[in-house]
């Protein structure tokens, strides 16, 4: 194991959806191969237009998926919190990257080179599954969020949004309030919602004791509260409770 693991580090890898289910094999191929890399606030790890590096998993703090326009104008499209891995999709392709990644807030990834991970999978190919599993599980949340942006309202495009957020930060928690280190501004970016339309929605939320807003951050305090105005179908608490479980799949 590389000198950088530890018991600590190493159970809190293994709460991640994905990575609690790979073989034993190929988790230790990863980590072998992978570096630590500390980050400052606003420090871009890629940026769109990159050459495909590898494989990336964020070990603390956050990193922020964005585009951005020519006058500047940014559209966060994800939150990526410990311990989501990401990047999966220029492994595959090895085109360049189409999205910005910017750490919010300290934040320390975990990175795997594109070469020595290519090499690895050349050369025990049963490691292209395990990666596709995990581009699956995105596939199939990248679907979920179409449809609710396509299909419902304002209030509830919100509360699913705050539920999927929530199910990455508490993997393994079963009660107690979840602190989001997102603005209501960047929240309202990622639904294509008015910064005044989703104060309006929160303000409600917390006045129904949902919630507790604050600079720069949102406090959920009811999960259970926004799972029942969510509505999930069983197809999608399912998939919600594999993104939030830090149990191995069998």
């Amino acid at each position: 194991m590389p000198h950088w693991l530890n018991d600590t580090l190493a159970a809190q890898l293994r709460r991640d959806p994905w990575f609690g289910q790979v073989s034993p094999d190929f988790s230790r191929a990863l980590l072998e191969m992978g570096t630590l890399r500390a980050m400052q606030p606003g420090e871009h790890l890629f940026f769109r237009g990159d050459a495909a590096d590898g494989l990336y998993a964020v070990l603390t703090g956050a990193i922020r998926i964005s585009g951005v326009t020519d006058a500047g104008k940014e559209a966060v499209l994800a939150l990526v919190e410990p311990t989501t891995w990401f990047g999966e999709i220029a492994v595959f392709d090895r085109l360049p990257r189409t999205h910005d990644a910017v750490a919010d807030g300290p934040t320390r990834v975990l990175h795997v080179p594109q070469q020595p991970l290519h090499g690895h999978l050349m050369r025990h190919p049963d490691g292209w599954r395990e990666l596709g599993v995990l581009m699956a599980l995105k596939l199939r949340l990248s679907f979920i969020n179409l449809e609710d942006m396509a299909l419902l309202p304002a209030e509830a495009r919100l509360v699913r949004r705050l539920l999927w957020l929530v199910a990455g930060m508490m993997r393994g928690a079963s009660e107690g309030a979840c602190v989001l280190p997102i603005s209501q501004s960047e929240l309202g970016s990622m639904l294509s919602l008015s910064r005044q339309t989703t104060n309006q929605i929160l303000m409600d939320l917390q006045q129904r004791g949902a919630l507790r807003l604050a600079y720069g951050r949102i406090e959920v305090l009811d999960r259970s509260g926004l799972e029942a105005a969510a509505r999930l179908t069983p197809a999608e608490l399912r998939i919600l409770q594999r993104w939030g479980t830090d149990e191995p799949q069998a």
